[in-house]
């Protein structure tokens, strides 16, 4: 399908916006490639960008300035750059620092931005838009937690998800219950959360958490396709995925309050806790440069 794209660099090194004005309108929003070895993660300067990019489309009810003309979106798709991570999740380096100095204050600040993120890109954003998340490698921690945020998450068939946070005591900390529990009930997400295991996108397809499963290599393609069919009745898919939203909103002051709980129970990890996190963010660090 031909179409025009206007491509908008927020820092180049982090993320870019790709407007494809075709008839559907279709925002793409790529998270860089992780540099210099570092793992492929929610940084500081990554959570200011993605926030940018969201309360700027919010700000404008839903649109996109386009060679000097406002669009509306109707379509805002977020993946990766990286072919074999769409994300690690929260910056477990960072985590590790603050930790050790006691640095309470840094680490709920964080921990914040990632939950005002995720609430922009869930409960915002879907007001004038549809949100979708192509994840082409894995998804962890945070990670599976911004896939989940979305309205539709497309995924190709090589992607694992799982928590691995309690591994090292702790727990998702940016909506994993709420998100998850959504698409699977109360128990089986706690269930997920506390096994440490990690899922093939096969195994979550049928579990009902991806919506699309495609072969390796195509997710560009299929997630084109899935836009094409559900432009024919955008509108009433629209009013439906409001009223979804409606009945099953996600609190904001229970992703507060999960962030307190987090930090105070990440300020109290020991030192094989913090261990184990060391020993993830080398592994992380590792993959990524290779």
């Amino acid at each position: 399908m031909a179409f025009t794209e206007v491509v908008t660099q927020l820092h180049p090194s982090r993320v870019t916006a790709n407007f494809r004005n075709t008839q559907h309108k279709t925002l793409w929003i790529t998270m860089a490639k992780a540099l210099d070895g570092r793992s492929q993660n929610f940084s500081l300067d990554l959570l200011h960008d993605m926030y940018a990019l969201h309360k700027s489309i919010q700000d404008s009810g839903g649109t996109w300035v386009f060679n000097g003309a406002t669009q509306p979106v109707n379509y805002v798709v977020l993946k990766s750059a990286n072919p074999d991570y769409f994300s690690l999740g929260g910056d477990l380096g960072h985590f590790r620092e603050c930790i050790r100095q006691k640095n309470k204050k840094a680490l709920s600040h964080y921990s914040m931005l990632c939950v005002d993120m995720i609430y922009d890109w869930s409960a915002h954003l879907s007001r004038h838009a549809t949100t979708i998340a192509l994840v082409q490698g894995r998804a962890l921690g945070g990670g599976f937690e911004a896939a989940l945020a979305s309205d539709y998450l497309i995924a190709e068939e090589q992607s694992e998800f799982g928590f691995p946070e309690i591994l090292f005591g702790l727990f998702p900390c940016t909506g994993g219950m709420s998100l998850l529990s959504r698409r699977v009930g109360v128990y089986q997400a706690e269930r997920m959360m506390t096994n440490g295991k990690i899922y093939s996108a096969a195994e979550l397809k049928e579990m009902g958490v991806v919506d699309e499963l495609c072969p390796a290599g195509h997710g560009t393609a299929a997630t084109e396709k899935f836009i094409a069919t559900h432009y024919r009745h955008q509108a009433a898919r629209l009013a439906l995925q409001r009223g979804r939203h409606r009945l099953a909103p996600l609190n904001y002051e229970e992703l507060r309050t999960v962030v307190e709980e987090w930090v105070e129970a990440a300020m109290g990890l020991g030192e094989d806790d913090l261990r184990v996190m060391e020993m993830l963010v080398q592994m992380q660090q590792a993959r990524v440069a290779s």
